[in-house]
């Protein structure tokens, strides 16, 4: 019994050093900023061993002032327009996906239930109810594995990020290191990957056209002349002037 409980304690002692550490981390990050996250070296790894040496990565971070304020509104109008009311979750939007996972889950059962071969029916698509701060906390420091404890660790992260950073803050850490395709990181990158300019240059449309981008980025680098990525960059240009970056 005597050790179980010491295993215990040291399970308990090792998860405390790391929230103290991960909380350190994202301190520090107020005045410094990250050179990568935990994605971006999980990344590089990837195409290291894909490409059997030094793989293509693009990044150069951009202060905020340089970031084009047409980018960080369409950034929020497309994944986050409540990014400057919440405390890091919005769960209103987490209660709106789950409706509409429920409802495409249906769907697709209805829809194999009437084919002939309901192998052939594809899966719904999942919806998701991140906000910018969990997306950043789950990129900068966490593995890409879905269980219930990593998205605990999220949480718990997220609460971090929006106790010591500000808004502005997180905004500029996210839109420096998160994922435009493949290879390509933050921005800057990917303004001059998708339209040889810097991402201070950038128009509304083209900046819709990235933000839109943002849930399947490699996905859409394939397919630059995608009706839906026109449709969807229209559709947020025009909620851009209802969204004020911090």
């Amino acid at each position: 019994m005597r050790a179980v409980l010491r295993w215990l304690l040291w399970m308990l002692a090792a998860l405390v050093a790391l929230q103290v550490f991960f909380i350190g981390r994202i301190a520090l990050m107020a005045v410094v900023d990250p050179q990568s996250t935990a994605f971006m070296r999980s990344e590089a790894w990837r195409l290291a061993v894909a490409e059997r040496g030094l793989p293509r990565w693009r990044q150069q971070w951009v202060d905020y002032g340089q970031i084009s304020p047409h980018l960080k509104r369409a950034v929020m109008a497309s994944e986050d327009a409540a990014f400057n009311e919440h405390n890091g979750v919005d769960w209103d939007a987490i209660e709106s996906a789950r409706e509409k996972n429920a409802k495409r889950a249906e769907l697709a059962e209805q829809r194999a239930a009437r084919a002939k071969n309901p192998a052939t029916v594809k899966p719904p698509k999942v919806v998701g109810g991140s906000t910018i701060t969990q997306q950043l906390a789950k990129n900068l420091l966490l593995s890409g594995e879905r269980n219930l404890l990593r998205k605990g660790q999220e949480f718990v992260l997220t609460l971090a990020l929006e106790a010591l950073l500000d808004k502005r803050r997180i905004l500029e850490i996210y839109l420096n290191s998160v994922e435009w395709g493949e290879g390509v990181f933050g921005a800057e990158a990917a303004s001059q990957r998708y339209f040889r300019k810097s991402v201070r240059q950038l128009a509304p449309s083209e900046a819709a056209r990235l933000a839109v981008m943002l849930p399947s980025p490699k996905f859409f680098e394939s397919r630059p002349g995608s009706p839906y990525l026109a449709g969807r960059a229209a559709t947020i240009t025009a909620r851009m002037g209802a969204v004020q970056a911090p």
